[in-house]
């Protein structure tokens, strides 16, 4: 069981972080928070109660025993400690204690309703009662060792019909963030799309490709993933092989996209146009989503269907419009038919719906017009959401 007092810790601003602070006289909590520790790589360091004095940065040892990490990274104890896990028996020691965020009340007793109110006397953040709470614990100290930045800027490209140029959009939009600098992932959710790496030539290139994930259940590293990743162009990319998989479960989708998201900047994801549950946890993880409609009455027709069903999961559904035109329809048309937002018109730049060599892959020269549009658009959406952490 976990419950939530005030808010969520802050974001760390990136980076490899030392561990968790653990502060109890319980041995068997010990034991299990050490367990959990050791589950999510990191190395805490325990203390009976609030360390006097800085921490040593040459392998201090904790007050029952539990070694250090060499080179701490918080000499400051109690307020430098990216993660404090407070045993419910050393919740009398900390009050008073100068009041901080990312304090994790834990308890082992299902049924004592006080903890709640020891939680808000020390100004904890959460009460956590295990067994229940043991993943969410785990989730949260890995994120601590990962050093959780902001979240991926995450948008999904989604065709309104076949053809549409979803693919080589979504293409470019990840060259053109890699370009400016983003750690970039771009993410091929379509198995019997293409292929975006043959658009990037990366059909032999290095790496794992999605069925190496279709066993993955708890959580995925996001360093782990990015490193195991084929990097090209300056992005990585999460593609398909050519075996006979074409389905991940749902559960897998989730860890690995949660996982890209944790390490920040941006991820595109080409997106198909059926909604299966894999599709929809997808779905669920992203900011803004696209979709790309010609503008044509037929296009139009059928990207509102796609539109339906993919607006029951995203809330930030809008329009890309592609000329040319059918008499009688702009842009604005396109979007007002739809009922969706505009995000605005792709320009029509030789290659964007046909298969490149990879060599010059959509938005490779960064004064075309298609990589002016995908410049734009991310100025604006980072704009909007705060984020750009690279």
């Amino acid at each position: 069981m976990t419950g939530t007092i005030t808010h969520d810790p802050p974001y760390s601003a990136g980076g490899r972080q030392g561990g968790p602070l653990i502060l109890t006289e319980d041995t068997d909590l010990l034991d299990d928070l050490l367990r959990l520790c050791a589950a999510a790589g990191a190395t805490p360091e325990v203390h009976h109660s609030v360390p006097a004095t800085p921490v040593s940065t040459s392998g201090a040892t904790g007050s029952l025993g539990a070694p250090g990490p060499s080179g701490a990274r918080w000499p400051g104890g109690w307020e430098a400690a990216p993660l404090v896990l407070v045993g419910d028996d050393a919740a009398r020691r900390v009050r008073g204690v100068v009041r901080r965020r990312g304090v994790v009340l834990v308890s082992r007793d299902q049924d004592d309703p006080g903890v709640w109110q020891r939680a808000v006397e020390i100004g904890a953040d959460h009460v956590l009662v295990l067994p229940d709470g043991e993943q969410w614990l785990v989730d949260r100290i890995a994120d601590v060792v990962e050093g959780v930045g902001r979240p991926a800027l995450t948008v999904g490209v989604i065709g309104g019909r076949g053809g549409a140029g979803a693919s080589t959009l979504a293409c470019a939009l990840a060259v053109t963030s890699a370009r400016e600098g983003l750690r970039s992932l771009l993410v091929d959710a379509d198995p019997l799309g293409g292929g975006l790496d043959v658009l990037l030539g990366g059909e032999t290139a290095e790496g794992l490709r999605w069925p190496a994930f279709a066993a993955s259940r708890g959580r995925v590293g996001g360093g782990a993933l990015e490193a195991s990743l084929p990097e090209l162009h300056s992005l990585r990319l999460l593609s398909w092989d050519r075996g006979d998989c074409v389905a991940v479960p749902p559960q897998a989708v989730r860890a690995v996209l949660a996982a890209a998201r944790r390490r920040g900047g941006t991820v595109v994801v080409d997106l198909p146009r059926r909604i299966d549950d894999g599709v929809a946890e997808v779905l669920a993880q992203l900011d803004v989503g696209l979709l790309v409609v010609p503008a044509e009455l037929r296009a139009v027709a059928a990207a509102g269907r796609v539109a339906a069903a993919v607006g029951m999961v995203l809330r930030d559904l809008r329009v890309v419009t592609r000329g040319p035109y059918d008499s009688g329809l702009d842009d604005r048309e396109v979007a007002r038919l739809l009922g969706l937002p505009l995000a605005g018109e792709v320009p029509v730049e030789s290659g964007l719906l046909r298969a490149t060599d990879g060599k010059r892959p959509p938005g490779a020269s960064a004064r075309g017009p298609l990589a002016r549009f995908c410049r734009a658009f991310w100025e604006r959406a980072l704009v909007e959401t705060g984020g750009g952490a690279a």
